[in-house]
């Protein structure tokens, strides 16, 4: 049974979010694909670098997606920033910046959310939000799901070899609740701070198969010099 990049996999086990409660999350669709993100600054956003595409176009404001609440933003890419070590085939440096063409209108309804300032300890509990499948359809009203950080332990039991430094496994070994397709590049938040993008794992909500994201605090330098030099 192989790995499976989230790309286009459902919040499993969540429910719908509370309106504008996650007011950084953001909606990438391309040619061929959605995605989630992070607004991380007015003009810059956070993905997974399996997000990939040379044009992108992301919806900041957005809730139920099926509605137009005048709430939302519409803002296309201008430059999208892989990291230089990101390969496809071991998904480790999963993660990619996206800047906007413009910055977005910060409100109530479109705000930032903060880069960590330390790595989460394990058994932290964070949010995890998309609008990936929900079993065998897309929901249309962004699901949230509390879930617990696992310990480096029992994600590389879960996974033998394919856990790296860079990656963070959440979740519930009974399987039932997790990110799946649909839910990929978007945020793992714990106490306020982005910790996690969410990047891979074997199905969705599969029992002894938590989900496995991006450990953004090893990447906060990369981030921020390279919004810099940009």
């Amino acid at each position: 049974m192989g790995s499976q990049i989230l790309t286009s996999c459902m919040i499993i086990g969540g429910k719908n979010c509370e309106k504008n409660s996650v007011p950084y999350q953001v909606f990438i669709a391309t040619d061929s694909f959605i995605c989630g993100g992070s607004l991380i600054n007015a003009q810059w956003v956070l993905s997974a670098a399996h997000c990939y595409s040379p044009q992108i176009q992301t919806i900041l404001g957005a809730y139920n997606l099926e509605v137009f609440e005048g709430t939302e933003q519409i803002i296309n890419s201008t430059k999208v920033i892989r990291h230089p070590k990101y390969h496809k085939k071991d998904i480790n440096h999963d993660i990619m910046l996206i800047k906007l063409t413009k910055p977005a209108i910060l409100n109530s309804y479109i705000s930032t959310i903060s880069l960590p300032t330390s790595c989460v300890a394990a058994g932290t509990n964070c949010l995890i939000s998309g609008w990936g499948k929900t079993r065998a359809k897309f929901p249309s009203i962004l699901q949230c799901l509390n879930a617990p950080v696992l310990s480096d332990e029992i994600c590389r039991v879960a996974y033998p070899g394919q856990i790296t430094n860079n990656m963070i496994c959440m979740g519930f070994m009974e399987g039932e609740k997790d990110a799946c397709q649909g839910d990929s590049g978007g945020p793992v938040v714990c106490n306020g701070q982005l910790q996690g993008i969410v990047s891979w794992g074997i199905g969705c909500a599969k029992k002894g198969y938590p989900g496995v994201y991006t450990k953004v605090c090893n990447y906060v330098d990369w981030i921020e010099k390279t919004i810099a030099n940009n």
